[in-house]
């Protein structure tokens, strides 16, 4: 089984409703059938996040925002992942929504806020506690979010449940080393855990760009520029069976001493 996959590479605007319109034009020209958009799609000014900013923007699972991508996607019969500012009561969350033919199948609440690099997205977001896992045709999909790339344990948390495809919107930032981390991290939790990974992030000139989709043997099967850009990628099952064949790293891995080490520290 394969799965067709777009990647929407955009630099956001500080406008809401323009990042909104150009979502629902890229999903009524894309012939993929499960579209990616990048960290930060409810907008982001030149100078970054403010609280002001993130409070402004931010809406309820069943705001405007979400609402019209979910619509679109009914009339599409498409799935997509994309961002929003999520408002729980007083509380707001970086999260990911995977949408699948108009219905919510997963929302993900960004665990690790972006507290380096002189950033602090803990002072505009609470962190969510929760794996959100959900499947697409013969994929099980695991979603996360930019800075969670930085942290493998959980990749590895997900790739126990079977997750076969991670999907991270990014909104990672330029800066010294920036692009290598982003490449390097990206193509290693892939392989680690023999999964695709597909890593959608800004485009310049405040992010990297680059976004990656990254194979089960930890190569980029395509990858972006800097600059806005959609590309697409064909994902098929088949390779993730060839690479657990010829890397088993899940099979070979010893997690009850893991924990065991971790107790006793």
């Amino acid at each position: 089984m394969t799965l067709s996959v777009g990647c929407h590479q955009i630099a956001f605007s500080p406008t809401k409703a323009e990042n909104l319109s150009r979502i629902l034009e890229i999903l009524d020209h894309t012939d993929a059938y499960l579209n990616v958009f990048a960290e930060y799609a409810m907008g982001v000014p030149p100078e970054g996040l403010s609280k002001e900013f993130v409070q402004n923007n931010a809406e309820p699972l069943h705001g405007g925002f979400v609402s019209k991508i979910l619509e679109k996607t009914r009339q599409k019969k498409s799935s997509v992942v994309f961002t929003t500012f999520l408002k729980e009561g007083k509380a707001v969350f970086n999260a990911a929504i995977l949408v699948d033919e108009g219905k919510i199948a997963a929302v993900y609440k960004k665990i690790h806020l972006f507290d380096a690099f002189g950033h602090r997205e803990s002072e505009f977001f609470h962190a969510g506690r929760q794996l959100a896992i959900a499947e697409i045709g013969e994929f099980k999909v695991g979603l996360a979010v930019c800075f969670d790339l930085r942290f493998p344990e959980l990749f590895r948390s997900m790739a126990y449940k079977g997750v076969n495809l991670f999907i991270v919107p990014s909104a990672w930032f330029t800066g010294k080393y920036k692009l290598d981390q982003w490449r390097t991290l990206i193509l290693a939790r892939a392989h680690e855990n023999i999964s695709y990974l597909v890593a959608v992030n800004q485009a310049h000139p405040l992010f990297v760009g680059h976004s990656i989709v990254a194979s089960p043997l930890g190569y980029a099967l395509e990858e972006a520029g800097e600059d806005q850009a959609s590309f697409s990628a064909e994902l098929s099952e088949g390779k993730i069976e060839e690479a657990n064949r010829l890397v088993p790293t899940l099979q070979l891995s010893k997690p009850e001493l893991y924990k065991k080490w971790q107790s006793r520290s």
